[in-house]
C-alpha cells in the first residue's frame, strides 16, 4: 500500500486543545497569518485521515504563559510602593502575596541562587541591577560530602522579594533542574520584572535603603477597602535569631583543628572553606554562651 503526504495547518480547535494542555502557550499570540510553520503528516489513501505524530511535551519553564517579556498584558501584575511615594508597576513571576521590607540592590552579573539564599539579605527586597535574570535556571538541592548544599548559601531563600528589569522565561544550563520562577513559587517569595532598576538603584544610592511594600490586585474585587501591608523596618526584628540554626551542629568530626563558629547568618561556603582545610567546625546558635566551650577548641 502506498502513502501520500499532505500539508497540515493547525486548526483553532487544535490550538485551543494545545493551549489547555500547556503544550503550546504561544498559540493565542499568533494570528492566522503567523501560525506555526507548515508541518507534514502521513495520510492513508484508504481513509484519507491524517496520522498525527505525538511530540514530547516540553518542560515547563515558567509558571504561567511564555509570551516573552514584552507581553506583560498576559501576566498578573504587582505594584512596588516605596516609602517616598514612588509606585512602580511590574509583572509577577514569583509567589503572589503582599510583603513589606527594605529595598537594597546588588550589582552581581551571575550567582542569583547564592545571592537569594544569602542570610545577610534577610528581610530585604533584593534589586538586581544586571538586566537579564533567570537565563540559566536553578540547580537541584544536592549536598556535598559534609551535608551542605552545593549551590546555595543557606537552606532556603532569604530575601523577602526579588526585583529585576527583565526575567528570562526560558532557561538553559546543564545543571538546571527548574526555572527561577518555579523555585520562587516553591519558596513562597514574590518577584517582579519590568521594573526600572536604574531608577531604584539611584534612589537607594542617594537615600540609602528604602522601606517598601509589594501589592497585588485581587483577581476578584468584592468591594470595600483593600488591606495593604504597612511599611516595615526589618531592623526592628531579631534577624539574627531568624536565620540562626536552633541546635548545635558538628562538621568533619575529628578534624585537625577544632573551630567554634557562632551562627549569626553564616554562609555555607565559609563553613565549606574551613572544612576543606581540615578543620572540625562546631556551629552553635547565635545566643550560645561561648566561654564554657572555648577550652575545647583551637579558635
Amino acid at each position: 500500500m502506498t502513502s501520500e503526504w499532505a500539508l497540515l495547518l493547525p486548526t483553532d480547535a487544535m490550538l485551543s486543545s494545545l493551549l489547555l494542555s500547556g503544550a503550546a502557550s504561544w498559540a493565542p499570540s499568533l494570528g492566522p497569518a503567523t501560525r506555526p510553520a507548515v508541518r507534514a503528516a502521513r495520510v492513508s489513501p484508504a481513509t484519507a485521515a491524517p496520522l498525527m505524530v505525538a511530540e514530547p511535551a516540553r518542560p515547563e519553564a515558567f509558571v504561567g504563559s511564555t509570551f516573552g517579556s514584552n507581553s506583560a498584558m498576559f501576566y498578573r501584575q504587582g505594584m512596588l510602593v516605596l516609602e517616598d511615594g514612588t509606585r512602580l508597576r511590574g509583572v509577577s513571576f514569583g509567589c503572589e502575596k503582599p510583603v513589606s521590607g527594605e529595598v537594597v540592590f546588588t550589582t552581581g552579573m551571575v550567582g542569583y541562587p547564592e545571592s537569594l539564599t544569602d542570610p545577610s539579605y534577610r528581610g530585604q527586597m533584593l534589586v538586581m541591577t544586571y538586566p537579564i535574570v533567570g537565563n540559566y535556571g536553578v540547580p537541584d538541592d544536592e549536598v556535598d560530602e559534609w551535608g551542605l548544599p552545593k549551590h546555595f548559601e543557606s537552606d532556603s531563600i532569604q530575601v523577602t522579594a526579588l526585583i529585576v528589569a527583565d526575567y528570562s522565561h526560558h532557561h538553559s544550563h546543564w545543571s538546571s533542574r527548574r526555572s527561577l520562577s518555579q523555585w520562587l513559587n516553591e519558596q513562597g517569595v514574590p518577584a517582579l520584572y519590568g521594573i526600572d532598576t536604574r531608577l531604584l538603584t539611584k534612589k537607594i544610592r542617594e537615600k540609602g535603603a528604602l522601606r517598601a511594600t509589594i501589592e497585588f490586585d485581587p483577581a476578584v474585587a468584592r468591594g470595600g477597602e483593600p488591606v495593604l501591608p504597612a511599611f516595615e523596618d526589618p531592623n526592628e526584628r531579631n534577624l539574627v535569631a531568624e536565620v540562626s540554626l536552633k541546635e548545635p551542629r558538628v562538621f568533619n568530626k575529628g578534624g585537625k583543628f577544632k573551630v567554634l563558629a557562632t551562627d549569626c547568618g553564616i554562609k555555607y561556603n565559609i563553613i565549606r572553606s574551613l572544612l576543606q582545610r581540615g578543620c572540625e567546625v562546631t556551629l552553635v546558635p547565635w545566643d550560645t554562651p561561648l566561654l564554657p566551650l572555648l577550652e575545647d577548641h583551637d579558635g
